[in-house]
């Protein structure tokens, strides 16, 4: 009993609207410590809603990482005592100054010595960690499906996950095999390999394929010493139905971090083949003569 009171206390802990809306999932309301601030409002120091600044991973490729975002919308007049608001705040990235990041939200503001709720309804992009360009680009077409299947794991769907995940995999198939086997070629993989990798990509049946090319790749492409052909396999040959939806959400995130991997490699080959070409080049091509002076004859 006294670890579930410890448990329930600690939930109830305030946290800071930074805090908050950086890191709280959709569907969830905490007691928030800092919820107001004061601002002048004609002419008079009004309790206003607090929008700090938050640290936010931008998606442009100006940015590509955290950067530091700043309110530029939203409902920012004062809130009265016992009031209860519906709320939609607009953030923009400070340093490109194009992506912006949009909140659905409740406030609740209760009397002094009573705690301050905010409830967020949902958030545009929609939350989680960010999928790296080179994962989203490997899917072409299947990209939403992707993102269907990233936002079902965030709020904790394993089978939606699975399900989204298994779609992409096998509908991108070709494409991925495609990209493995210029991989290969690009580093002279053996040609009994590349041979089973083309097998593969003629195969109809999606475990079939990924069962024939589980042993064919390039060291280079290996992940941990394992093939991520074989490890998604072994993940995606059992039935959905075979599974909790526990065991689905633990296979989905899994799926998700490999196949990010294997994305990463598959560039980072093709990056460093044509480096090393580039290379070669600069070496194999005539340097041009320096000019120089004629000696002057001595009388």
């Amino acid at each position: 009993m006294t670890d579930e009171i410890a448990s329930i206390d600690a939930q109830k802990t305030p946290i800071t609207v930074a805090e908050f809306l950086e890191g709280s999932p959709p569907n969830t309301e905490c007691d928030i410590s800092d919820l107001f601030r004061e601002k002048i409002v004609s002419s008079a120091y009004r309790e206003c809603l607090n929008t700090p600044e938050l640290q936010l991973h931008c998606t442009t490729d100006s940015c590509n990482g955290v950067r530091f975002f700043r309110c530029i919308s939203g409902n920012l007049n004062p809130l009265p005592s016992k009031a209860i608001q519906q709320i939609f705040l607009t953030y923009r990235c400070s340093n490109c100054q194009k992506s912006e990041k949009s909140y659905a939200l409740r406030v609740i503001r209760h009397d002094q010595n009573q705690v301050n709720l905010m409830y967020k309804f949902g958030e545009d992009p929609p939350y989680g960690p960010p999928t790296p360009p080179k994962l989203i680009k490997l899917f072409g077409s299947d990209r939403e499906n992707f993102l269907k299947g990233r936002r079902c794991e965030n709020q904790g769907l394993g089978v939606g996950a699975f399900a989204y995940y298994r779609r992409v995999v096998e509908h991108q198939k070709n494409r991925i095999f495609r990209e493995i086997i210029k991989v290969s070629e690009k580093l002279e993989a053996p040609a009994e390999k590349i041979a089973l990798l083309q097998s593969a990509l003629q195969e109809d049946q999606f475990t079939k394929a990924l069962s024939t090319a589980k042993d064919a790749l390039p060291e280079s492409l290996l992940i941990n010493g394992h093939s991520p052909l074989k490890l998604l396999y072994r993940a995606l040959s059992d039935g959905i139905h075979n599974l909790s939806d526990e065991e689905c959400l633990t296979y989905a995130a899994s799926i998700r971090m490999v196949l990010g991997e294997l994305s990463e490699r598959l560039s980072q080959a093709l990056k460093d083949e044509a480096e090393l070409t580039q290379a070669i080049n600069r070496l194999l091509a005539p340097r041009k003569q320096e000019a120089v002076a004629p000696v002057p004859k001595v009388p």
